[in-house]
């Protein structure tokens, strides 16, 4: 029990450090703006679960994690990476007079969609699909109290960019949009006026941003398990959220996040516009390279190094960009030297992972006081595209998953996908900004 409280003590600590380092990273001034990026199972979440333990929300999102990066696509459509497990939520306010909903953020996926009332139209159904119950806690958007809501031809770009849509039922275009466990949603295109305030307590000012004209899907229909209001794409692609903030409001095409780990009670920032820039001492900048699917940050792995050992990947290794996804993947080219190599450099006695996670490397820590974990775990780097390196720190590789055991917070890749995932444990304590229109990705210690 002393153990397990060091051992908590020291994530509180690591917590109270980066809530404090959050509003470094958003304070850049200029045009721009900062929204909470709520995880799931913090207090600030309405699918907050107070009866969990910390290590019991690790565990929970380690195993969302795994479903998340090997969905199989029953469709063909969009992501095989992207499944309704999710981890950050967003506060987005829609219409005019604004309603207020909680939505899932994804930079896995690009559409923006809202639940919607029926009001406005059934909207189109699934064949052959069991429709589902819309999706929880139940804040619905009814067009018909706003303004400024308006329907998208099928004539427009945006319809046409949707890479299922029907414009059966005369001119309004209808949307189908499938995600990697085969879970859908259905509705009309729409337009709509999306505002933005910043963040509760964000020292870097209290602004308010109003995007008019923001394309989004009004969602009327649903297969599978949805929780929150809706789900915003942040991913690279036209129809993202990103996308058209740059479009409408000169913000450019760009955002960054810092993330507070998941085991703490706290939120993280969202940035976007000009406080999005990555300029901390030592930022690293790896450019976007070409990917099958278009919508996912796809960057070159080109090495991981431990002390004096690099390894090189075989061939070109893709990896993905991805704060959804809790764990990283690496291709097994990589990853079974790299567990070889810290094997043989951790001096602590080797524990058996949970029973239900397939962990390669785990630990008992049993006994150890606090920053004695840290200080037996040495850093690994990636070696990314274009020369850059991304250090990782003992809390970007290892988690503590149960009282008294430590785990190396990276599994094999999907046999299927062969591609590789950046997941948020190896992102926390980090800044990293997305830059569509430079094409990069860019790493910093926050």
């Amino acid at each position: 029990m002393a153990a397990t409280t060091r051992v908590s003590r020291a994530l509180l600590l690591v917590g109270v450090v980066l809530t404090a380092q959050l509003c470094a990273c958003t304070a850049y001034g200029g045009d721009g703006f900062s929204v909470e990026f709520i995880h799931r199972d913090s207090v600030g979440s309405p699918f907050h679960d107070p009866s969990l333990t910390a290590h019991g929300r690790v565990v929970k999102a380690l195993a969302r994690s795994y479903a998340r990066a090997d969905a199989p696509s029953g469709h063909g459509v969009v992501s095989e990476l992207t499944s309704t497990p999710f981890e950050y939520l967003m506060a987005v306010n829609v219409g005019t007079p604004p309603t207020r909903l909680l939505a899932i953020a994804d930079t896995g996926s690009d559409l923006v969609w809202l639940n919607c009332s029926k009001k406005h139209g059934p909207g189109p159904a699934f064949a052959g699909d069991a429709p589902s119950p819309p999706p929880r806690p139940g804040v619905v958007f009814d067009p018909s109290k706003s303004k400024t809501y308006r329907l998208v031809g099928c004539d427009s770009g945006a319809c046409r960019a949707l890479p299922d849509s029907s414009c059966a039922g005369g001119d309004k275009c209808t949307y189908y949009y499938y995600y990697g466990d085969g879970s859908a949603t259905s509705g009309l295109l729409s337009t709509e006026t999306f505002t933005f305030a910043d963040a509760p307590g964000a020292r870097c000012g209290d602004r308010t941003t109003r995007v008019p004209n923001v394309n989004f899907g009004c969602g009327t229909n649903f297969v599978g398990s949805f929780i929150g209001d809706g789900l915003v794409g942040l991913g690279n692609s036209n129809l993202s959220l990103v996308t058209q903030l740059g479009a409408h409001a000169s913000l450019g095409q760009r955002f960054s996040y810092c993330l507070v780990p998941y085991s703490i009670n706290a939120s993280s920032a969202l940035n976007f516009g000009a406080r999005a820039a990555v300029t901390e001492p030592g930022a690293a900048t790896t450019p976007l390279i070409p990917s099958r699917v278009k919508t996912y940050y796809t960057i070159e792995l080109a090495s991981v190094e431990v002390g004096n050992a690099t390894y090189k990947a075989p061939r070109q290794t893709p990896a993905i960009v991805d704060s959804g996804t809790t764990l990283t993947f690496l291709d097994k080219a990589l990853l079974d030297p790299l567990v070889k190599e810290l094997a043989g450099r951790i001096k602590l006695p080797k524990a058996p992972p949970p029973a239900d996670l397939q962990l390669p490397l785990c630990y008992n820590v049993t006994g150890l006081k606090e920053g004695q974990i840290a200080a037996k775990i040495p850093d690994v780097k990636l070696g990314l595209g274009g020369g850059a390196v991304v250090t990782l720190k003992a809390l970007n590789t290892f988690v503590v998953v149960q009282a008294e055991t430590l785990c190396l917070a990276i599994a094999p890749a999907s046999e299927r996908l062969r591609t590789s995932i950046i997941g948020n444990i190896a992102q926390q304590n980090m800044h990293v900004g997305y830059d569509l229109d430079k094409r990069t990705v860019t790493f910093a210690a926050a």
